[in-house]
């Protein structure tokens, strides 16, 4: 026992010695109240990312191969852009969204998806901020985009879980890429049934009607980046989308941290 002691008590120096004081905060802080990796279970010390081991954060990969130009659906085979690199999924070219364009970056597996399933059910808006880095490092060169946007959630669901898990990624994305937020314009009328549990034609139907502009004139012309967690269908941006392009906004372009596939 007190070998193990004495090479726990150097472990943490050797910790504590090459961080920075962020981290020998929480070095300190893992050491009094251990805490584990929420993707694999091992002691976290001075990892950089809460809940999540260096480890397994580090893990985490974008999405590469070819995709669907317009809502970023992965092809299945490599070839599918090489003669005809504008080519658009089937759903694209028989519904055509009413966004110009959407980037899913990150697949939804792993550890990005204990990440966000603690950030959006169990109240950890700590993750916030370094999955909104994620979201920066993952995106590609922006075209012109004069607001950001985000998916917004209904009144009673808000007071219900006490924030909008998609703002504050869009609140940490504005600061890093250094553009406006508008939380007020885009609103939520009626509380619908989660998203989850709808078959697709379900969702359409679901979601229809669901948003609004609250005011035009903020808007009017204006190209906006629109920020949600996960993308399973494009069904609830999309629906976004439909709003803002009929309260006469520009573009709509879509982000979202993580793909269903």
């Amino acid at each position: 026992m007190p070998g193990q002691t004495t090479d726990v008590k150097r472990s943490v120096l050797q910790r504590l010695t090459r961080h920075s004081p962020k981290a020998l905060a929480r070095t300190c802080s893992h050491a009094l109240l251990p805490v584990e990796c929420a993707s694999c279970g091992k002691s976290l010390w001075g990892d950089m990312t809460p809940f999540l081991c260096d480890q397994c954060w580090g893990s985490i990969t974008c999405l590469s191969g070819p995709h669907c130009p317009r809502c970023y659906r992965p092809f299945h085979s490599r070839i599918s852009l090489r003669y005809s690199p504008h080519h658009r999924c089937a759903a694209c070219r028989m519904h055509p969204p009413a966004f110009s364009g959407a980037w899913t970056l990150y697949p939804y597996e792993s550890s990005l998806k204990k990440a966000i399933g603690l950030l959006k059910y169990r109240g950890k808006v700590s993750l916030a901020k370094p999955m909104a880095h994620l979201l920066a490092t993952g995106l590609p060169s922006l075209p012109t985009i004069d607001l950001v946007m985000a998916v917004p959630l209904h009144s009673a669901r808000l007071r219900e879980r006490e924030y909008n898990q998609s703002l504050l990624l869009a609140y940490n994305l504005s600061k890093i890429i250094q553009l406006p937020l508008d939380h007020t314009t885009l609103i939520r009328t009626r509380q619908s049934t989660p998203q989850t549990l709808l078959s697709r034609k379900e969702r359409l139907k679901n979601l229809r009607r669901t948003f609004a502009v609250k005011t035009s004139r903020d808007i009017t012309g204006k190209s906006i980046l629109l920020v949600d967690d996960v993308y399973t269908t494009g069904t609830t941006v999309n629906e976004c989308a439909k709003a803002l392009r009929k309260a006469g906004s520009g573009d709509v372009y879509v982000v979202t941290l993580a793909r269903m596939l």
